[in-house]
């Protein structure tokens, strides 16, 4: 069974279409880089397997079911906008996460803190933008989810930190697991990516194995990437 399935997915924002016939499955233990220009579509994707917005038409199925409460359960989300409550402090959002969710592992997020060098006593509000990022992709990979969905993980942080937040999404998620990152900075993530899916104008242009597109394009993703895009 596969983890995410769209089957005709279409999505309209008054009579402006936004998603136009999106077929795509995703099956387990696979890294897949949603990859598209802004304004293409990748987000209003994403919000829709997190059932934050609804479909027009078609359908999507979480390891066999309709989005719902079951597919919140096992689905780690990382927005692309911050929603952190500012006048809290690190360990008040830690003891909020591990009391919501059944699947937070306290001990993991307060190890990945300290390789981070993130102050778990800190305020929210007197962290850097780049700090709040790393604390809220901290929260996401400490949950043991069967799908981590990562909307731009790394605009904010340095070149240092790129390599170990890649180094910790390989080690965080299991075989039962996938990983979908939406991203623009294709040069830094395509050596952990699977599977690339790339998208334009609301329609799925291509899907394939990363291995095997680089074999025959003889090319990197991201070379391909700028190729098809035109960038």
């Amino acid at each position: 069974m596969e983890l995410v399935k769209c089957n005709n997915l279409c999505k309209k924002f008054d009579n402006k279409q936004i998603l136009n016939n999106i077929n795509l499955s995703i099956s387990k233990g696979k890294i897949v880089g949603l990859l598209g220009k802004n304004g293409m579509g990748k987000t209003t994707l994403i919000k829709l397997i997190n059932d934050l917005l609804t479909p027009t038409s078609g359908e999507i199925l979480i390891n066999g079911e309709k989005p719902g409460i079951n597919s919140k359960k096992i689905i780690s989300y990382l927005p692309e906008r911050t929603y952190l409550d500012k006048s809290m402090k690190v360990s008040q959002i830690i003891t909020f996460f591990d009391e919501f969710y059944d699947n937070f592992n306290k001990e993991k997020a307060i190890k990945l803190l300290k390789d981070l060098d993130l102050d778990i006593n800190s305020k929210v509000s007197k962290m850097s933008k780049g700090m709040q990022e790393k604390l809220q992709l901290i929260l996401v990979m400490s949950r043991e989810a069967k799908l981590y969905i990562l909307d731009e993980p790394l605009g904010g942080v340095d070149p240092a930190t790129r390599d170990y937040i890649l180094d910790t999404i390989l080690s965080n998620f299991s075989e039962e697991a996938s990983v979908i990152i939406s991203t623009h900075i294709i040069s830094d993530i395509e050596k952990i990516l699977d599977d690339v899916i790339f998208i334009d104008k609301g329609e799925i242009v291509l899907t394939s194995s990363a291995d095997e597109l680089r074999k025959k394009e003889n090319a990197s993703i991201d070379e391909i990437f700028r190729r098809c895009f035109k960038c």
